[in-house]
């Protein structure tokens, strides 16, 4: 398939699917990803067909584990790789459907995904906040401009969701089959919990609101409660989190803007992005002070006037410029 992916080699993406990657591989792969949504959507397809092939032979014990990839190996040109350990037994059948898949991509996509496949939908809303239905049960609420890709039936062992932009997630519980989101070169795993993600061009936000949400990035790992959240950029190598109040990222499912000792800078952020607006904090202290306010169908004209009542401060309207000091 690598002839479609704009350069990547297929083995690499072996590699990064399967957690084998290291740090430099890992960054190589998320930097592709951030490069173009067509790549984003690439290995998406690349991963359901892995996992559709893999399936195929599930517990197969007829061929000798080390001797079998050792083959497969040589026909990727994986030589220079780290090996993949399989914890299951190669069977002679799976060999075959892997590499027809990573050497003859497209035989392998007519060939599986036309009679054995569920078919990938995309979805975008555009200018509308839009709500939909997975095949599992699991509710999106996807953000304005913003696109989700989804198999119509999931299958094999997990269910895998790209995402680009904005997205509320509650997720269907299936122990046996974890949710899985690709996006922004970080990977989202959960069972079952609600949550919301946030991706931008350099940047993606983890917000839980109940369960457990585990969050990769590379070989870096970290487990985010209810009322945590991740922010990751592009070339950041190790995650982290913290505790959060912020309740803003529901705004454009409740069209309430619901502020309980939020920084003033996170109310700024989240005006300039609904309205357009060029809101700027002059004042460095101020970005930090807290407000405790809900704002429902408020214009911002009427929100500014409570932001200057509430810190006693000014607001200079200037070349389409809002100035708070």
């Amino acid at each position: 398939m690598s002839s479609n992916n704009n350069t990547m080699d297929d083995g690499l993406l072996v590699k990064y699917l399967m957690n084998e990657a290291d740090t430099r591989e890992a960054q190589q792969v998320e930097s592709w990803l951030r490069d173009n949504t067509k790549n984003q959507q690439y290995l998406h397809e690349f991963k359901l067909i892995w996992e559709e092939s893999a399936a195929l032979t599930a517990g197969s014990e007829d061929e000798d584990e080390s001797a079998a990839w050792n083959r497969l190996e040589n026909r990727l040109h994986l030589n220079d790789a780290v090996v993949v350990k399989a914890e299951k037994i190669v069977s002679n059948s799976w060999l075959r459907v892997a590499a027809s898949i990573l050497l003859i991509g497209g035989l392998a996509w007519f060939g599986i995904y036309s009679f054995r496949s569920p078919e990938l939908i995309t979805v975008q809303s555009n200018a509308t906040v839009l709500s939909k239905m997975l095949p599992d049960g699991s509710e999106i609420t996807l953000n304005k401009n913003s696109e989700i890709i989804y198999s119509s039936i999931f299958k094999g062992d997990t269910r895998p969701v790209t995402l680009r932009g904005e997205a509320f997630f509650r997720v269907a519980p299936n122990a046996g089959k974890p949710f899985i989101i690709t996006v922004n070169g970080i990977t989202v795993k959960v069972v079952g919990t609600s949550f919301n993600i946030k991706s931008t061009e350099n940047k993606t936000v983890v917000i839980v609101e109940t369960g457990i949400v585990q969050v990769s990035k590379g070989d870096s790992v970290i487990n985010l409660n209810p009322g945590e959240r991740s922010i990751v950029t592009g070339d950041q190598a190790r995650l982290s989190k913290e505790h959060t109040q912020s309740k803003l990222y529901n705004y454009y499912r409740t069209n309430e803007l619901a502020c309980e000792d939020t920084p003033l800078q996170e109310l700024v952020d989240v005006l300039n992005e609904i309205h357009h607006a060029n809101i700027v904090i002059g004042t460095p202290a101020l970005k930090n002070r807290e407000i405790t306010a809900n704002f429902k169908n408020q214009s911002l004209d009427e929100i500014i006037s409570v932001i200057k009542e509430t810190f006693k401060i000014q607001a200079d309207y200037k070349n389409q410029q809002i100035l708070l000091k």
